[in-house]
């Protein structure tokens, strides 16, 4: 069965286009989702991301539940923090890439995708079953919703108040929202969390509050972002702003069959000696030979899809994870992933339904927004 977000409704209204995506049915677009990628770059972008999950792990040994559930060193967070990590199986493959934030001393949310908050959720109860904490699954406790881009903060602002202003990037923050400069927004005291994170390359928050709430935040984001050309966005512009931002997804540059090492995120892997679970397999895969996402530039006027073959001199040297045309760069742009490690500048080929296209290795991320 088809689960919808606290917010469906008012995206029916607002006359988006509804996608299934992960079991959920999601906004792709409103209007245009190159003029809502357009809005992000410049202006600023609103989202329902009421879809994620929201797992909280607390009590005494909260932090060391973690430890060993993910690939996170979470007894020496802050409270306050937010960090980007992932789960791994015993084989080292990824069960999910995800966010933790240390709401206090013994409390915990971590923040998974959608697709996989079940089996995030089923994974952190089994492996906290030792230690003194609570897996609670939330999700349908919050409302989540994202204000992205260069206008971000000033509209945010407009209801929590200028303290959040100095709250950093990845860091999270208890809020008590107000409706002074929003008349009628029926948003006066209700409390939650803001967090400077987000998956679009541009500075934002990421708001959670109670879901009987979630209409009331919406609408009050929506006047106060009214006067800065805030717009609501749905998935087909948050695909192509985080690919852009060179952010993975899982599904495409992140599955099972591969390891952090495969994809370049090798920081996040604690010491070998560590005692996570899929620290034996990493230790290993640390000393193997593994894969590498690039970037590319693709000429052409087709742009490269997901699973297209990447050659070079004839032989596959990897796959396309990801692929679209950049409405900011005006030109198409894939991640790939491959079995060596190309030099920047280097050309490589892409079989476009049946075409070889040539493609230049660039540099990832694709885009930095202007500090």
């Amino acid at each position: 069965m088809t689960r919808t977000t606290q917010l469906h409704q008012l995206h029916t209204e607002l006359g988006a286009r509804m996608i299934d995506f992960a079991g959920w049915d999601m906004p792709v677009w409103y209007d245009s989702a190159i003029d809502e990628h357009h809005a992000v770059r410049n202006a600023a972008g609103l989202f329902d991301l009421g879809h994620m999950a929201e797992l909280f792990v607390t009590g005494p040994q909260a932090s060391s539940a973690l430890d060993r559930a993910l690939l996170i060193d979470a007894t020496a967070m802050p409270v306050g923090r937010a960090r980007y990590s992932m789960i791994c199986n015993e084989m080292g493959g990824i069960i999910d890439d995800l966010i933790v934030y240390r709401l206090d001393e013994t409390e915990f949310m971590v923040v998974a995708n959608a697709s996989n908050g079940p089996v995030v959720f089923a994974e952190l109860v089994e492996r906290a079953a030792e230690f003194n904490a609570t897996v609670d699954d939330r999700t349908d406790d919050f409302a989540l919703v994202a204000v992205q881009g260069p206008k971000a903060e000033e509209i945010v602002l407009r209801l929590t108040g200028p303290d959040l202003g100095d709250l950093k990037y990845y860091r999270v923050a208890h809020i008590q929202l107000s409706g002074e400069q929003v008349e009628g927004a029926g948003i006066e005291g209700v409390q939650g969390y803001a967090a400077r994170t987000g998956y679009t390359g541009e500075d934002g928050f990421e708001l959670f509050v109670p879901a009987e709430y979630s209409q009331a935040l919406w609408n009050a984001l929506t006047q106060a972002g009214a006067p800065d050309g805030l717009v609501p966005v749905g998935l087909a512009a948050r695909d192509t702003l985080r690919l852009e931002a060179g952010m993975p997804l899982y599904g495409n540059e992140l599955t099972l069959e591969t390891t952090p090492f495969d994809v370049g995120s090798a920081r996040l892997v604690k010491p070998k000696d560590d005692w996570y679970v899929g620290s034996k397999a990493l230790a290993v895969a640390a000393d193997e030979p593994h894969d590498f996402l690039v970037g590319l530039h693709v000429d052409g006027r087709r742009p490269a899809r997901t699973g297209y073959d990447v050659r070079v001199d004839g032989r596959v040297i990897g796959v396309v994870t990801s692929g679209a045309p950049s409405p900011t760069l005006g030109n198409n742009i894939a991640i790939a992933r491959l079995d060596q490690t190309p030099e920047l500048g280097d050309t490589v080929h892409i079989d476009v339904r049946g075409t070889e296209t040539s493609a230049t290795v660039v540099e990832l991320p694709f885009y930095r927004r202007p500090q």
